[in-house]
């Protein structure tokens, strides 16, 4: 399906790496040009040299996402150098396991890390994207629907941004633009390998995990993800916004007597 997406202009934060990664690549594959923000230099640079020796369009910004300035830049950066903006997708996150026994400042940082950018880079973006009728995609986390028990800060700011989403989507219908927020929940990405492979056997924290998913019994890939993202960007969903699209194989709302064989699948 032709997503009627060259020639549009994606800004994608934490495009270096995972979901932002397989976003951008995405993007690219359709004929978007691509703005890689991203703390990681080195990555955001690689990814945008590799879409570059394709023949696509990319540029890499590396940004601290929790400095209002680099936010700014960011979005200046991407306009000027192709001239629009079509397109935010706020991927940028990290789960910071700061839980309500942590101290009320770490508490506030991890909302900077989480969400302030979130409003940040919207807010810069709003007027390219009235101009252009564009959209915004959140990217947001099961855990604002199910909680964690160890993640006060970020469980607040993706419970914020599935709010943000909302909020958005009528704000800025008058003006054409529209907001929709993709939810993963047990997603493959490298952080997550990351923590999986902290612990003392790995292959077995994967598989319990993976079974706690019902369709198919196994994570969610990043590049599921990044589908549903570019499919919600793009004009071929145009009169779609406010939405909240789950992409987790039926972990955060069917019943869990799914995840423990009292129903068959298949």
């Amino acid at each position: 399906m032709n997503l009627g997406l060259k020639g549009k202009v994606a800004l994608v934060t934490g495009g270096a790496a995972g979901i932002g990664a397989a976003v951008v690549r995405l993007f690219a594959a359709e004929g978007a040009a691509v703005v890689i923000v991203d703390k990681n230099k080195a990555a955001a640079i690689g990814l945008a040299a590799e879409l570059k020796r394709r023949k696509m369009k990319a540029l890499a910004i590396a940004a601290d996402l929790t400095r209002e300035a680099d936010c700014r830049n960011a979005v200046s950066k991407a306009h000027r150098a192709f001239g629009r903006l079509d397109i935010v997708v706020n991927n940028a996150g990290v789960n910071d396991s700061v839980p309500l026994e942590a101290t009320p400042h770490d508490f506030l940082a991890s909302l900077q890390r989480n969400l302030f950018h979130v409003f940040a880079i919207t807010h810069f973006a709003a007027p390219h994207l009235k101009r252009a009728k564009g959209a915004v995609v959140n990217v947001s986390s099961k855990v604002a629907d199910t909680g964690q028990g160890k993640t006060s800060g970020y469980a607040a700011a993706k419970g914020g941004v599935n709010a943000l989403t909302r909020e958005w989507a009528i704000a800025l219908a008058p003006d054409g633009v529209r907001v929709n927020c993709v939810v993963p929940a047990e997603c493959a990405t490298p952080q997550y390998e990351r923590w999986f492979n902290s612990l003392p056997d790995p292959a077995a924290a994967r598989a319990a995990i993976a079974q706690l998913v019902p369709l198919g019994r196994r994570l969610t890939t990043p590049e599921e993800i990044a589908a549903a993202i570019v499919f919600l960007a793009s004009p071929r969903s145009g009169h779609t916004t406010g939405q909240l699209l789950h992409v987790d194989g039926g972990y955060t709302h069917l019943d869990r007597a799914a995840t423990h064989g009292h129903v068959k699948w298949g």
